[in-house]
Order: structure tokens, then sequence, then C-alpha cells
């Protein structure tokens, strides 16, 4: 082995050990502090499994409704057993009055109000069109969704019957009947979300955000105790680690992917199976695209947590920014609709990328050829975000080191 060759490999031998000081430093310095246990450790462990558990039940059943039936005919007894029967609606109370619905509807009894007017057999009857009035409660979707659903579908149900029931007393029965009583059969399949589950629809984009939050709040709560334990507020050593940037850099960041690593496999791994959410994408490309997320996730908060002054403000920071970060990512509301300002601040944060490409990957059966464009926009991040950490922390290590200089020039009397 030539001198050269002998140089090499001590280079490399010192990079590998400095570069393994720095994370199992990072890691001691994690576990000393119960706040960052808490956010690196017990929040990603419990975040998951407890809107896992909220949400469990996916869709509403039974949801309460009034029915107020003045005309109490036959059809309309029989129209309002049938919305009973349904899985999704339960007819709790029944009023002679819309006054008397009313009053329940106000003191949250139900959620919606059926009204069948007085006049609803009688135009039946004689061939004419009645009307049927739904009252839903639009304060939450999810009531209104159901109740309006379960209504339309049990309201066509009995427009069919009664077709049948007219054609057949015309002489016209069986299938000719059915075809000119429903000529367009509809059929709907709902896609990657089955049986329409809010848990399914939410918790996947959560993940990620929950992954990207704590990570962030974890560095930032570090970073906060380096500077508020320090003398000059620094963040790196510049006694330890002067000339060494990169390796300081490399050192924690390993130190981050390894834990993060094992938070992803365990929120996007394991919980999807435990509560039943979609998870039908590809395992290989799901891994290849969870790296350059946690990467570019890891280098952003440690660009960020360099101008945090203490632990608390990261979290101030950042927590009023989660639900945003939510709504902004494009899962929720359609990108086409949202304004091109937030589209672009939007793209600084990796949860935007990152939820938009896990959810194709995971709910709707992608390639990474089919999230390319996330995927590229994850590794520029990685990129951009790895050179504004070194920036960064060579800026403050220069900084502190002229705070050093100054202190030691003797003094001129």
């Amino acid at each position: 082995m030539t001198l050269k060759q002998k140089r090499k490999q001590r280079t490399i031998i010192s990079l590998l050990n400095d570069i393994l000081a720095v994370m199992w430093a990072e890691f001691r310095t994690m576990f000393k502090d119960r706040g960052v246990v808490i956010m690196l450790v017990l929040a990603p462990l419990v975040y998951p499994v407890l809107y896992g558990l909220i949400y469990k039940n996916e869709t509403l059943t039974k949801v309460p409704v009034a029915a107020v039936d003045c005309s109490e005919s036959q059809t309309s007894r029989e129209l309002l057993r049938h919305l009973d029967a349904t899985q999704s609606v339960q007819i709790a109370y029944r009023f002679n009055s819309l006054e008397e619905a009313k009053k329940a509807f106000n003191n949250k009894l139900v959620h919606g109000v059926v009204y069948i007017p007085a006049d609803f057999a009688k135009k039946l009857n004689y061939g004419d069109q009645t009307t049927v009035s739904i009252y839903c409660d639009i304060s939450s979707f999810m009531y209104y969704r159901i109740i309006n659903q379960a209504c339309t579908n049990c309201i066509l149900d009995m427009n069919k019957r009664i077709q049948l029931d007219r054609l057949n007393a015309n002489g016209i029965a069986g299938e000719e009947a059915e075809i000119i009583a429903n000529p367009v059969q509809y059929s709907g399949t709902a896609l990657y979300n089955e049986g329409a589950g809010f848990a399914s629809f939410l918790l996947p984009a959560l993940l990620i955000i929950i992954l990207q939050q704590t990570l962030f709040l974890g560095i930032g709560m570090i970073t906060g105790t380096s500077r508020e334990e320090n003398r000059f507020h620094e963040l790196v050593s510049t006694t330890v680690h002067r000339g060494k940037i990169l390796r300081v850099i490399i050192g924690k960041s390993v130190c981050y992917f390894a834990l993060y690593g094992v938070w992803s496999f365990f929120m996007l791994g394991v919980i999807p199976h435990v509560f039943d959410l979609p998870h039908i994408g590809i395992t290989a490309d799901l891994i290849l695209f969870i790296i350059p997320f946690l990467l570019s996730v890891i280098f952003f908060s440690m660009t960020v947590s360099v101008f945090l002054p203490n632990r608390e403000t990261g979290m101030v920071l950042f927590l009023s920014f989660s639900l945003v970060l939510l709504f902004i990512s494009g899962f929720s509301w359609p990108p086409s609709n949202i304004h091109w300002f937030w589209k672009t601040f939007a793209w600084i944060f990796p949860s935007t990328s990152g939820v938009q490409g896990y959810l194709k990957i995971n709910t709707m059966a992608g390639t990474l050829r089919t999230v390319s464009q996330e995927y590229i926009s994850l590794w520029i991040q990685t990129g951009l975000y790895f050179m504004t950490t070194f920036i960064t922390y060579r800026w403050q290590i220069k900084r502190i080191s002229n705070k050093l200089a100054l202190e030691s020039e003797p003094v001129l009397s």
C-alpha cells in the first residue's frame, strides 16, 4: 500500500469516526431531554394510533332524523319505512308539524327532517308530481351527505316502482316496463376509497404531516436547548468541529434519518394494515419515495432551526402551520382551485410533494413514474436545503469564532 493510499484510508476512517461521533452525541442529546423524547419518540407512536382509534368507524350510521308525515297515507308510510331500514338513517322522532321538528333540530336531537306534505298520496293517485322536502344539517358535511344520499336513493326507488305500477296498469309489463321506467341504468364505482370512509380519506395525508411536524419540532427543540446551554448560544461547537461542517451535518442527519426510518415504517407500513387504511402501493416504490422526503425534511428543519432563538419558538411557529400545510397540500381541495400564491408557498415545504406522492403510490397504486414530478421535487428540495444547512451552519460557526477571537484579544489600557 502506497503512502497516498494510506493517507486516503486514514482520511476515510477519520471521516467515518467523526460522523459516528456526531451521530452518537446527537442520540445522547436527544434521549437526555424529556421534551425531545416526547416529540421524537412518543408523538410518532401515539398520534397515528390515536387518530386511527378516533376515526375507526370510518362512516356515520343510523343518523337520527325526524319525520313529519302530513299525508299519513300508505305510500308515505312505505317511504318512511324504507328510509328507516337503511343503514345510514334512523327515524328517531315523528312529529305532526314542522315547528315541532324544528325544535328537535335546534336542540340537536336530530340532524335532519323529512317532510311529506298532506297532498302527497292524492297527487300520486292523480298522476301529478309531488314533493318530499329534506332538511339537512349542513354544519357537518358528513351529516348532509349521509342523509341526502339515503333520502335520494329511497325516493328514486319509489319513483321507479310507481312508474312500473302505472305501466302495468296500461298493459305494459315485464322487461319492457323495466326499460321504460329505467332507460339509463346507473352504475357507480368508488375508486381508491370504496367505503367512502373519513379515516381512509384523512389519515394517509395526516401521517405524512405528522412525520414532518414531529421531526421539525424535535430538531428545533434540540437546537434551542443547545443554544440555551451555551455561553454564546452556539449551535455547533467551534472547538470540536472547526473545519468539519460537512461531518457535523451528515452525522446529525444520519441520526435523524435512522430514527425516522423506523417511524416511517411504523406509520406508513404498520398503521395502514392495523386500521385497514388504503395500502395498495408497491413497497419498493414507497421506500424509494420516502427517502428523499425524510432527507428534505431533515435538512429543511436543520436550516430553519439555526434561526430559532430557543426551544419554544419552533413549537409556536410550526404548530400554527399544521392545519395550513394540511389544507394547501392539495388532498382536501383541488390544487386547481387554490390561489397561485398559496400553491407557490406550499412548495417550500416537503410535505406538499410528500402528501401528493404518498397518496398516489399508496392509495392509487401509482409507481415512481406516476409521481415523477413529486419525486424530483423532493430530491431538488433535499439538495437545496442541504446547501442552505451548510451555509447557515458555516455562518453560525464563523460568527461564534469571531466572538471568541474578540474575547481573546488583550485589552489595551
